[in-house]
């Protein structure tokens, strides 16, 4: 019976490394991230809704496996995750190696539990076991190198290439990963990609930090180079575009984009207003709150923010802050609530 793969991981260089092996390994695959606390019940959640959605159009004919891996979760959680997961005839698989996950890791028999290793690291060696991966153990090094700076190995021979590996995940910030999971998750693994590539050349991990500005354009370039700002400006503006009708909210009567924690609002901004002549205003909010507007002479922005959140600015270029914001890292939920916030400001 073909398989089907659900797996959700954490969102630092340690659970993308998890994931750039199994979207390796299988052929049929979801991937989900999620950083600790209430995302990963949430994510587990849209998961189960996942595979239920599948069941419906596929029937019995795919097996439905959920990995989760790099995310410790309590017995609590665990025992929800256990009950769906009987109650849409999917299987479980956990594999981490944080201590605080002792409690569940006894209960349940599809915990493993190894604080020893890193989890990239045990998921490398259950994909081996289970299902023949990587006979050639091509990609070894990379495997270690990222055990050695996530368990913190620092007399291994590749600590410096994992510290400079670390780095770069952490600082990719170019896609917002709340907005645009997918392209986000694609964007950090073709940075492990290349990072695997280069792990056996003369100070590596020299070479990796020299080559990261490359590694990143080259992702975001499409027919012709340019700076960075603008290959990403035109591949985030793209992504906003393409999406606008699930990005849309309104103010008196103007339709705007409004894009989650994307920053960079004077390029990206001003690049959607171009690129969405039937746009007013484009409108970026962070997980405090703030927000900054732009408009291409359609809106007086200024006045907007002036009006929603006690801000101001230039008529084409401002911002302020939303009163009383509630953070959410479900895009969905972020959406309702600053349309529900103008909606009662214009009220």
């Amino acid at each position: 019976m073909k398989q089907h793969v659900y797996h959700l991981s954490h969102i630092d260089l340690d659970g993308y490394g998890c994931q750039y092996l199994s979207q390796q390994c299988f052929d049929t695959i979801d991937c989900y991230n999620a950083n600790y606390g209430q995302e990963v019940p949430a994510r587990l959640g849209e998961i189960v809704k996942k595979i239920e959605q599948d069941k419906f159009i596929h029937g019995d004919s795919e097996e439905a496996l959920i990995l989760i891996t790099d995310l410790n979760l309590t017995t609590k959680e665990g025992s929800w995750i256990e009950k769906e997961a009987v109650r849409i005839g999917a299987k479980l698989q956990l594999l981490d190696h944080h201590a605080t996950g002792a409690n569940a890791a006894e209960r349940f028999a599809w915990y493993k539990l190894d604080t020893t290793r890193c989890a990239t690291l045990i998921t490398y060696d259950w994909l081996q076991a289970h299902y023949g991966f990587d006979k050639e153990n091509k990609l070894a090094s990379i495997v270690k190198a990222i055990n050695a700076i996530d368990i913190w190995v620092s007399d291994d021979t590749l600590f410096e290439y994992g510290k400079v590996m670390l780095g770069m995940i952490s600082g990719a910030r170019e896609i917002g990963r709340i907005l645009f999971p997918a392209q986000d998750r694609a964007f950090k693994l073709s940075m492990i990609d290349a990072a695997k590539n280069r792990i056996d050349e003369k100070d590596a991990p020299i070479k990796l930090d020299d080559d990261l500005h490359q590694i990143k354009k080259a992702f975001f370039k499409q027919e012709k180079n340019d700076t960075k700002d603008n290959l990403v400006a035109r591949y985030v503006t793209d992504l906003l575009t393409q999406d606008k009708q699930r990005l849309t909210i309104t103010y008196k009567g103007h339709k705007g984009i409004l894009g989650y924690n994307v920053g960079n609002a004077s390029i990206i901004g001003n690049a959607s207003m171009v690129a969405n002549e039937d746009y007013d205003f484009y409108m970026d909010v962070n997980f405090r709150g703030n927000f900054s507007l732009r408009s291409n002479n359609k809106l007086d922005v200024s006045a907007m923010a002036a009006h929603i959140g006690n801000g101001g600015g230039h008529v084409n270029a401002s911002g302020g802050k939303i009163e009383g914001y509630k953070d959410s890292f479900v895009y969905a939920d972020v959406r309702k609530f600053v349309q529900e916030y103008i909606e009662n400001k214009c009220s």
